[in-house]
């Protein structure tokens, strides 16, 4: 090839890098947020924070739902065209991560994964990729300190109490949370013998109270019961199956995780149910921060930490309001 060749080729090479580069700093900036559940009001007090955000800092915030695979990578796209330099996700399966890694690469959009940690074809988490999520495994040993101080305060017999971990382990998030749970059981002295798997077919209430339903019919020699899963309506699940099986609020400590409205409204009834309590996280902080950490990021190339853990505080009927009033919630 000539050397005249060579510099059109060259030309045209840059024109394309050019065409394709990402957003100059001095830009509007724009920031996508995509969940997976976009009607959970957790993933709506998300997006509310990152609107506080987006105000504080005059950026602009394009809030995306996609609940499946297609949608995530659509959404990605679509966040392209509309010049967005970068994205937040809270992927619908987890296992999309090199998907989305490489769909964000060839977009040249900056991302931070918030709540569950994206995995590559092996499963292990993917390093490069900047985190916010909840320290699962501190998180469910509160849960299960929570339990087992209310098994001594209302002075049971652990022999005589059953303990349903409802789980959906295909969730590597969840079934660090309930081996949280489980370990800081064991470490009350809870028998390990007396801890059954109820697992879910999906992460819902109405398949917690399936899972629940069978495992407390197979077990019908216990007295007391308590329940732990990844969430509030996993654990809501449990109590309305033991309910259903005659066990009231007195035989029933059930701890939730997240402090979402279904906790608060369960607190609000006027006689307390099994549902004892719920480990509160901050949605703030997985919202409002996160998108604070992508403006900067966009902005001045302050590239946000690899990780950041939140922890949680435990709420029940007596103190929820005033926490979650502390919490801007």
């Amino acid at each position: 090839m000539n050397r005249k060749l060579t510099h059109v080729f060259r030309g045209i090479a840059v024109a394309l890098a050019l065409a394709s580069a990402p957003a100059f700093a001095d830009d509007p900036v724009k920031i996508g947020f995509v969940v997976k559940q976009p009607e959970e009001p957790w993933f709506r007090d998300e997006w509310r924070f990152a609107e506080q955000a987006a105000k504080e800092k005059g950026f602009e915030l394009v809030k995306i739902g996609a609940e499946n695979g297609d949608k995530v990578l659509n959404a990605i796209d679509n966040l392209k065209v509309q010049h967005a330099q970068g994205f937040i996700i809270c992927a619908p399966d987890v296992k999309l991560g090199p998907s989305i890694v490489a769909k964000a690469r060839i977009n040249h959009l900056k991302l931070i994964t918030v709540d569950d940690r994206l995995v590559d074809g092996s499963g292990k988490p993917i390093e490069g990729v900047p985190y916010t999520g909840i320290s699962a495994v501190n998180i469910g040993k509160q849960v299960g300190q929570a339990i087992a101080e209310q098994i001594k305060a209302r002075g049971w017999n652990p022999a005589e109490v059953g303990a349903l971990r409802v789980s959906f382990d295909q969730l590597p998030t969840a079934r660090d949370r309930d081996d949280g749970a489980v370990e800081a059981l064991l470490a009350s002295g809870f028998p390990k013998a007396n801890i059954f798997n109820a697992p879910q077919a999906k992460s819902d209430t109405e398949n917690a109270f399936n899972a629940s339903s069978i495992a407390i019919t197979q077990h019908p020699q216990f007295k007391h019961w308590v329940a732990f899963g990844m969430n509030d309506e996993a654990v809501l699940g449990a109590v309305r199956a033991a309910e259903g099986r005659g066990i009231n609020a007195a035989n029933m400590i059930g701890v939730g995780i997240g402090g979402s409205n279904s906790a608060t409204n369960e607190f609000a009834k006027s006689q307390a149910t099994g549902f004892y309590g719920s480990i509160l996280i901050s949605p703030k902080r997985h919202g409002y921060d996160t998108s604070i950490q992508m403006y900067d990021w966009i902005k001045s190339d302050k590239a946000p930490p690899m990780i950041t853990l939140t922890d949680g505080r435990l709420i029940t009927r007596t103190n929820a309001a005033d926490v979650r009033k502390a919490m801007g919630l």
